[in-house]
């Protein structure tokens, strides 16, 4: 018999919870989600709060992700960006609808490093590197002609030289402290296991939930 994965052991009543690494789980459905979402299985929706606070969630990409967390990139003058340099704290839910799955995470955030922001920046497509600098991201624009025009004479200004990344623009690491993972089942009696530890560093601990 070929040999259970992670998510065989986890979601099975012989199996022993206690050694699965909840990264590790996530990199097993993660590699699912590739091969079969026809787009972006790398989204998650993004939720923060706002200075009265009241809860604000959109979606971002997770762009970078080890055993300290998940990372993504952002304009840092952002609501989002504001938002979380005010309240670093952060969750999250990636939906897998082909698989029938979701994990959430939550957390406290903290920034990337500089090297880190830099050497995601530089990968990027050169429109995109152009859009940060010319995007004021989250205020009004009044004509989308005003963007694409600022874009125009960034690249202009540049003539063909790399595009720097802004000061303003860098990436938050959600440290997760709690780990939920989510699989559909018949008749709506799925399976829910959630990870937590009491801080960044601590040991996990798996509870399977009612559904």
């Amino acid at each position: 018999m070929a040999e259970r994965t992670l998510t065989d052991r986890l979601f099975s009543d012989d199996g022993d919870r206690s050694v699965v690494d909840p990264f590790a789980l996530f990199e097993d459905w993660f590699a699912l989600a590739r091969e079969t979402e026809p787009n972006d299985p790398h989204a998650m929706a993004l939720a923060s709060v706002d200075p009265d606070g009241l809860p604000d969630v959109r979606m971002v990409l997770l762009n970078a992700r080890d055993e300290r967390g998940f990372c993504f990139f952002t304009n840092f003058e952002s609501e989002k960006g504001r938002q979380l340099l005010a309240r670093p704290a952060a969750a999250f839910v990636m939906h897998w609808k082909s698989q029938r799955r979701q994990v959430r995470v939550r957390g406290p955030v903290e920034e990337v490093s500089t090297a880190e922001a830099d050497a995601y920046f530089a990968t990027r497509h050169r429109n995109s590197q152009l859009g940060a600098h010319a995007s004021d991201q989250s205020r009004p624009l009044e004509r989308r002609e005003v963007l694409a025009d600022r874009v125009a004479r960034l690249e202009a200004s540049l003539e063909g030289s790399p595009v720097p990344r802004p000061p303003h623009w860098s990436g938050f690491r959600i440290v997760p402290v709690q780990i939920e993972f989510w699989k559909d089942g018949e008749f709506r009696l799925h399976d829910r296991v959630r990870f937590t530890r009491p801080a960044p560093g601590a040991p996990w601990e798996a509870l399977r939930l009612f559904p």
